[in-house]
């Protein structure tokens, strides 16, 4: 019916119509279309157990078959839960130090590190809009822009505090200490969404930016700080050479977290959830990562826990999200 429509010699008359059936359908088809792939590849298992005879090759290639099957299965499954509007989009991902001074700033880089291995494995690609360094080591807060599909109804399982509990590298008596980051997840937002920015409630700061970027960036003042008066939201962007660019990355991120400042206060969640307005402290956590005395990741929403803290920290955190996106579904 919609490709149908997408034939009519007038379909792009109405262009803001037309966009939205293109959208739709694009949608639709990326739901429908996994159903029938695995549809058809049921039907060759079916087919093929008829045919096989008693022989082990035959019965081990229906095995491997069936095994890869019930992957894409789960996998469909998984997207499936993806349904929120903005699932499907790009994402800003904010790490900021808490409590625990240089140990928190070295966590900080930890989670980093943990997130762009998950962006490699998916084949997802980053960029760091802006980020500030630790006094003496680490980082006290980041932002990467994160580009692929589903990112966003991926990475939103993240947001909340992060603990860590490890002998710290920095402690000349190897203590055990506890940190904290916070992780902050945003959507980026179409320029078709409802999100008004008035520029008399901006106040934009520029300065020179810091860290990676060449000498250019360091010479002249193209990092871009952006004030929201009426929220207190502060965005900055120093990746660019430009200033004209910085600020309009900026100003995606705004929109952004205006956004996200919009459905939480719907949901009347935004003083539990919101960036640093709550204590990046003890209490507040939704992880807990212990190293020592013992090895141990769990996630204190969903119970879901493992042992293998490196491979975790390498970025295999996806059965976490999992766990999160079946739990959430169920509140």
């Amino acid at each position: 019916m919609l490709e149908e429509q997408m034939s009519s010699v007038d379909f792009w008359n109405n262009k803001e119509k037309a966009q939205d059936t293109v959208k739709l359908l694009k949608t639709l088809k990326e739901t429908t279309e996994p159903f029938e792939k695995l549809q058809r590849s049921i039907e060759d298992i079916a087919l093929l157990a008829e045919m096989a005879d008693d022989e082990t090759k035959d019965a081990d290639d229906l095995q491997k078959d069936l095994d890869i099957f019930v992957k894409e299965l789960g996998d469909l499954e998984f997207q499936l839960m993806l349904n929120g509007p903005h699932d499907r989009n790009n994402a800003y991902l904010s790490i900021h130090a808490g409590a625990g001074g240089t140990e928190a700033c070295d966590w900080v880089s930890i989670l980093l590190r943990m997130y762009s291995r998950w962006v490699e494995r998916h084949n997802f690609t980053q960029e760091i809009i802006e980020s500030l360094a630790g006094d003496d080591a680490g980082i006290k807060r980041i932002t990467l822009h994160i580009k692929g599909k589903l990112v966003y109804g991926y990475l939103r399982a993240e947001i909340g505090i992060h603990r860590l509990v490890r002998v710290s590298p920095f402690d000349s008596n190897s203590r055990r200490h506890t940190s904290f980051a916070a992780v902050d997840v945003t959507p980026e937002i179409d320029d078709d969404e409802d999100i008004d920015i008035n520029e008399n409630d901006l106040k934009v700061d520029t300065y020179r930016s810091s860290g990676a970027g060449g000498q250019h960036v360091n010479k002249t003042s193209s990092a871009v700080r952006i004030t929201h008066m009426p929220t207190g939201i502060v965005v900055q962007c120093q990746n660019e050479r430009s200033q004209h660019k910085n600020r309009k990355m900026a100003l995606s991120m705004l929109k952004a977290k205006l956004f996200q400042v919009k459905e939480r206060a719907k949901q009347k969640e935004l003083d539990a959830f919101y960036d640093e307005k709550g204590d990046i402290a003890w209490g507040n956590q939704i992880r807990s990562y212990v190293l020592h005395p013992y090895s141990m990741i769990k996630d204190m929403r969903t119970s879901t826990e493992t042992g293998n803290t490196q491979a975790f920290l390498d970025g295999e955190i996806d059965e976490f999200i999992k766990s999160f996106l079946k739990w959430n579904i169920g509140k």
